[in-house]
């Protein structure tokens, strides 16, 4: 073989067996993090997580109050948020430790997506003068919500006994989250008070619930919006979460776009179908 060949199939070896090869893709991690007295979250967020993992290509760690949903003053595992892509709240009046608090607020530091339900308008509920009280305002720092429930902002509901009638905001019918979802849909969580204040300046809001057969005289509130929280990260906030509401498709499909949106990803044309999603309400603590 003369000494072209042999340099010219060197070449073509080096190319075949030493060229890098392409990387894989990292799939995105969400972590869950539930604790509510109320609204079951620590059982219906699993089965979206499993969706997630199952026929979005993510992955999915849910984390939960131990050694129940009752217990406010420990989430174990927080740790993982580090490696998060995606946080996701669904808490109610919790009462945590500094150092569980800390990989909270490590996270909301990093500006990465915030993604909260329902009851994470009053998240933690500490004591006046607590070294911890600051975290009682969690809504309204993190997803542009109220801070906490009552207080200033009037922040409360319209009764128990009544439900909501949901529509999409026209001027936001083109935004991606709401593919697949219905323009007007009927679900039973009773309506949250929030206006005038909030969401927040800034936010935009995607869908209002009307107060259905309410206690009290009601006005039309924002029940989702998305926007930007006081550490620059995205959100999307939905004061909606009543376990009835996730059995309806268009809060499914609501759900799934949030949290593709979330993380920057294009959200799914086509719609995996509907969870089988068959959670009890239980009363507040």
């Amino acid at each position: 073989m003369n000494t072209f060949f042999a340099g010219l199939l060197l070449t073509l070896s080096t190319v075949l067996f030493c060229a890098p090869s392409p990387k894989k893709t990292k799939k995105p991690l969400v972590v869950f993090v539930c604790g509510d007295h109320e609204y079951s979250g620590e059982e219906t967020l699993p089965i979206i997580a499993a969706e997630l993992e199952k026929n979005y290509g993510m992955r999915a760690v849910v984390l939960k109050a131990s050694p129940d949903h009752n217990s406010e003053e420990n989430i174990p595992g927080l740790e993982v948020l580090k490696d998060a892509d995606l946080a996701i709240f669904y808490l109610r009046w919790r009462r945590l430790p500094p150092e569980q608090l800390a990989h909270i607020e490590a996270y909301l530091k990093s500006g990465k997506p915030v993604m909260g339900f329902r009851t994470t308008t009053h998240a933690f509920n500490f004591p006046k003068g607590h070294v911890s009280e600051k975290w009682n305002a969690f809504g309204e720092f993190a997803l542009n919500t109220p801070p906490g429930w009552g207080g200033k902002a009037k922040h409360t509901h319209y009764g128990h006994n009544s439900s909501t009638d949901v529509s999409i905001v026209p001027k936001a019918s083109g935004n991606p989250i709401l593919t697949g979802v219905a323009k007007d849909f009927y679900v039973r969580s009773w309506l949250y008070h929030v206006v005038p204040d909030y969401p927040l300046k800034g936010s935009t809001i995607l869908l209002t619930g009307k107060a259905v057969n309410p206690q009290r005289a009601a006005v039309e509130n924002p029940v989702a919006w998305t926007g930007t929280n006081a550490f620059g990260g995205k959100i999307f906030m939905t004061t909606l979460g009543h376990p009835e509401d996730f059995r309806i498709e268009s809060f499914q499909r609501l759900v799934i776009n949030a949290v593709h949106d979330e993380l920057g990803l294009k959200v799914p044309k086509k719609w995996k179908g509907k969870m089988d999603i068959q959670v009890p309400y239980r009363v507040a603590k």
